[in-house]
Formats: structure tokens, C-alpha cells, sequence
């Protein structure tokens, strides 16, 4: 059996911690389960959560009980379906700590906000020669629409470099801002990297210039509480499946000024008010972006989510997995020809690394066989690997029902995986 350098005291310092992460797994069906044979270690967290018991009984009391469609109906079912859809928007506005529950828009998730807000915001008021910054080191969804918009109006993409470490050029960021600079999108948290951006900073750097920005929150959201009005942003985003929320469902918020400014993204049924073959008129905020039946279930799910993360509490959270994340880092640190890709001082509990003898598609492969569930690849963050000169990297994502002892375990299945490929 390997040993770990310093892992018992490491174990030590997470379990004096107030958090009982044995007592947590118990609400997490999928975690008792095993995969060849082996105890299952879901470390594949930033890709999606697992959903706690009572999520999966939201979704089936739902369906069961209260099948209806919102807002359209008089009948008993559509008023309680539309009540606790209601609901889960003031659950998100408070856990976002919006102004106004109008600026909450349920969507598809992280790349449909972003998409809304590149195609309705941007196409309205952007033109040719405008300039939109991102960072290198965003998700293809925090990309891909940006190059759409601009191939569509003419605009100009520029791009914020980050260091070795991972983080962010904060000074070069300041160079990119001109007057031709006319949006900023950035990202919250690194999906491929686990750094946290100082999104704060970037945002009062933007708004010195009265430039709007977006942060990607999709892989914050889960590890830390995010506070819109503290950070300043205009809109923020963020996906229900990676905060143990069902799949299909996302939050886009956007500040109501700049909400009621833009068109609607989508046309359909309840984000109208009048239709006429003449004209249309569009319905109010948040309704006017929510064009059709939406996900009712995964929306009063997301609600559920949120109040089951929240009464753990996101700060005890946040705590519990900067040790886990110091515990994972010291001991692959210790294991030779294994580089961490991605070293910022600020991360949230991501560890991209890449093996100097096995591809991690190779890597991702053995792990699997001893029950431990990773991600390989480039994380669609290709910009990233190519940054680091790599072509993909084996990534551990942690989330706050994993424990030392499954640390332990992706430990020793990677000296596996050296065993067999060197």
C-alpha cells in the first residue's frame, strides 16, 4: 500500500473541522453504490454534482403531486405548481442576494444565459468595431458566442492572458479597457484550472469605464456564496446541475435596468402580453425571457438544492474543501512524474494534472477500473491546454461529500496507472 507523506495529519486538521462529511454522504443515494466492484469516488464534481435524496424527492413529489403547467391555469394543480415555481425564483434571488426577484430569468443553464446575453444584449447595443474582452482561460460557452456575436456585427474579441500559475494578468486586463471596449465576460471560477478570479476587481475595473460585465459562475456557485450586489456585476450566470440541482436548468440574473432595455431572446407563449398579426407585445420582467413551458421540475428542484446547500452552509463548505483541496494537492504533489496544471493561491477544490508516462485519456481509464471517476480531456477550455503546452489533463474536481479517504484512494489508483504505463 502507498503511503502518504503528512496524510494523517492532513486527516486530522479536516476532521477537527465542524463538518460531519460522513453524515452529509448519507443524503446522496448514488455514493453508496459500486463501480467494478470497487466503493465508487465521484470526483468528477465539476462536470455535475450529485443530487441529494431530497432533490430527487422534490422531482418525484412534483410529478405526482402537482404535474401542471404555471401561470396559465385556474385550476388547484397549475396555482400550487406555479406557487412553488415562484418560490424557487425568490430561493434563487436570496441566495443570490439580488435587489429584485425580477432579475432572476430561468434559462437552460450557464451557456444559454450567456448566449441569451451575447445575442440579446449584444446585437442590441454593440456595433462594428466595439471591442469584448474574456480571459484565456474561459469555457467554451464563455467564448463560442462572444466569436459568434462578433463575426455577426463586426466587433473584435480581445483576450486576458494568465501567468503559469493560472491567474489572471490584472494589469494587462487594464490595457485591454479603451474606449472601443464595450463588454466584459469573465469567469468566476476555472472549470480546467480551479482558480478564482478576483471578479470584484475586474468588475469595478470595467465599470470605471461604464463597461458592463457577465461572470460565468457556474463553477462558483457550488463552492463559495456569491453575492451579486457585493461583487457589482450587471449579469451573472450559473447552472443548476453543478449545485446539486437537476440537469436542464439555469439562472441567468441581469440587473433590471439593463434587463428592460434589452429584446427578448426567444418568442413563444408567456413571454407576451398582446399578440396581434400587427404587432406583439412583450410581457414584463422576468417573464419576457422564459418563452415557453419551462422546466417546472428542475426549477422548484433548483429551489430545493439551494436550501439543502444552504443549510449545510456555504461558508463551512468553502472551509472544508480548502482542506480537502490542501490535502489532494500535498499528497499528488508527492508522486513522481505527476505535474499539477494549475497552481493558483486562490483555487477552488480543482486538480488538473497530467502524467509524465500515460496519456490521461489512459490516466481517466485506469482510475475508472478501480472506482475512481475522474475527467480527461481538454475540459472545453482547449485555449487552456494550449497555454500550458498540453493536450488534455486528468482533472479531480472536488465537491463537499468527498473525503480524505477517497483522496487516498485516487492516490493509489494513480500509482496504478504508473505501474502499468511505465
Amino acid at each position: 500500500m502507498t503511503t502518504i507523506p503528512g496524510s494523517a495529519a492532513q486527516r486530522r486538521e479536516i476532521g477537527h473541522a465542524p463538518f460531519d462529511v460522513w453524515r452529509i454522504r448519507e443524503d446522496f443515494p448514488i455514493l453508496k453504490q459500486k463501480v467494478h466492484g470497487k466503493p465508487l469516488v465521484y470526483l468528477d464534481n465539476a462536470a455535475t454534482t450529485q443530487k441529494p435524496q431530497v432533490v430527487i424527492d422534490t422531482l418525484v413529489r412534483y410529478y405526482e403531486t402537482i404535474n401542471a403547467n404555471v401561470h396559465r391555469g385556474i385550476h388547484a394543480l397549475s396555482e400550487q405548481a406555479t406557487q412553488e415555481y415562484e418560490g424557487a425564483r425568490e430561493t434563487v434571488r436570496r441566495f443570490l442576494n439580488a435587489a429584485d426577484a425580477r432579475e432572476i430569468i430561468f434559462v437552460r443553464g450557464t451557456t444559454e444565459a450567456i448566449n441569451l446575453v451575447a445575442q440579446s444584449y449584444g446585437r442590441t447595443f454593440l456595433t462594428a468595431g466595439d471591442e469584448i474582452v474574456i480571459s484565456a482561460m474561459e469555457h467554451h460557452s464563455n467564448i463560442v458566442p462572444w466569436q459568434m456575436l462578433c463575426e455577426q456585427i463586426g466587433a473584435r474579441l480581445r483576450v486576458i492572458p494568465f501567468d503559469h500559475r493560472g491567474e489572471l494578468s490584472l494589469e494587462e486586463y487594464e490595457k485591454l479597457l479603451t474606449e472601443r471596449t464595450k463588454f466584459v465576460s469573465v469567469v468566476h471560477v476555472s472549470n480546467a484550472l480551479g482558480t478564482i478570479n478576483p471578479v470584484r476587481q475586474i468588475v469595478d475595473l470595467a465599470h470605471r469605464r461604464g463597461i458592463p460585465v457577465l461572470v460565468d459562475g457556474a463553477q462558483a456557485v457550488s463552492h463559495m456564496a456569491v453575492d451579486v450586489q457585493e461583487l457589482g456585476c450587471d449579469f451573472y450566470a450559473f447552472s443548476s446541475h453543478k449545485l446539486c440541482g437537476p440537469t436542464g436548468v439555469g439562472v441567468l440574473y441581469g440587473k433590471a435596468e439593463l434587463l428592460t432595455r434589452m429584446p427578448p431572446y426567444q418568442g413563444g407563449g408567456d413571454m407576451i402580453s398582446v399578440v396581434t398579426f400587427e404587432k406583439t407585445h412583450y410581457n414584463t420582467l422576468p417573464y419576457k425571457f422564459e418563452a415557453g413551458t419551462p422546466h417546472i421540475a428542475g426549477v422548484i428542484g433548483l429551489g430545493a438544492a439551494i436550501t439543502y446547500v444552504q443549510s449545510i452552509g456555504l461558508d463551512r463548505i468553502a472551509a472544508y474543501e480548502r482542506d480537502l483541496l490542501a490535502y489532494a494537492t500535498a499528497a499528488l504533489d508527492a508522486i513522481p512524474g505527476l505535474q499539477i496544471i494549475g497552481t493558483a493561491r486562490d483555487k477552488a477544490a480543482v486538480l488538473s494534472f497530467v502524467l509524465d508516462c500515460a496519456h490521461p485519456h489512459d490516466i481517466g481509464t485506469i482510475l475508472d477500473r478501480e472506482g475512481v471517476a475522474i475527467r480527461a480531456g481538454h475540459h472545453c477550455a482547449m485555449p487552456v491546454m494550449q497555454r500550458f503546452g498540453v493536450p488534455a489533463t486528468a482533472r479531480a474536481s472536488f465537491a463537499f461529500y468527498n473525503t480524505p479517504e477517497e483522496v487516498d484512494v485516487l492516490v493509489r489508483a494513480i500509482y496504478k496507472a504508473i505501474e502499468v504505463f511505465a
